[in-house]
Formats: structure tokens, sequence, C-alpha cells
């Protein structure tokens, strides 16, 4: 068992059940809202390691879906200034489990690094599943 600092946006489908799913795997979950966390560059960088910079946004994000922000087309520095203006851009969930982060829930690296074994996993976990509305997920 390991404890899990859990960033999410409250009310999201998905991150309700990825927390679910991390709890049936035995694993404590220390839930904080995204949206009101005070986020710094220096804290929120770690959370993407090696990730592409196209890899840390939220596509489900209303500035994305209506195309006023390109991901493709950010440097980390502007990724990292347009998230500490608009969390809602954040990849969710950010997860910190002692000195890893992650960003967004790849079920292997997950398991990988702290074991899901013992949990059926049968979806996908981090595309949102109303993505095509006007959803809790990407909205205040």
């Amino acid at each position: 068992m390991v404890t899990i600092t859990f960033y999410e946006k409250p009310g999201c489908a998905n991150n309700t059940r990825q927390k679910k799913l991390l709890v049936a795997a035995a694993h404590q979950v220390i839930p904080k809202n995204i949206l009101t966390e005070e986020w710094t560059e220096q804290r929120l960088r770690p959370f993407f390691g090696d990730l592409p910079v196209k890899d840390w946004f939220n596509y489900s994000a209303p500035d994305i879906k209506y195309g006023e922000i390109d991901p493709h087309e950010q440097t980390e520095a502007q990724a990292l200034a347009l998230m500490l203006q608009n969390p809602l851009l954040i990849r969710r969930p950010l997860m910190q489990i002692d000195d890893v982060f992650i960003a967004g829930f790849d079920q292997e690296l997950i398991d990988n690094r702290i074991g899901l074994h013992a949990v059926d996993i049968t979806s996908d976990l981090e595309r949102c599943p109303k993505t095509q509305s006007q959803s809790s997920c990407s909205h205040e």
C-alpha cells in the first residue's frame, strides 16, 4: 500500500473512478482540488517528467476543445504559464507518491509503479467519457 496525493477536479467522473480503482488496489488516496491548489512552475513541472509538452494538457478543457489553445504549439514555459493562469488546462489527475510525480492516468505505468494487479481494469480511465458534452470534467 502506498499513499497517493491525488490532484483532481472535484465532480469529474473519471477522477472519481480512478480514485476508486486506487483504493480497490489497497492504496490510500488523499484527494486535493487541482483548481484551488497554489501552483507554481516549480511545483507543477515535476509532474510532467519527460512527457512531450503537448501531453501535459487536458484536451477536454474548453480553451483547447474550442481551438483557443493548441497544445502542439506551446513551449514548456508557455504551457506552464497557461496552466498557472487556468488549471483546467492541466492533464488530470496529478499524482504524487513520495518523490514520484505522475500526470494523467496511464494504467500500465501506475500498475508498474505501485500495483493495480489485484483490480480488474476494463476501461480507459484517462479519457473523459463526456468529451462530446458540456461535462463537469472540463468546466468549473
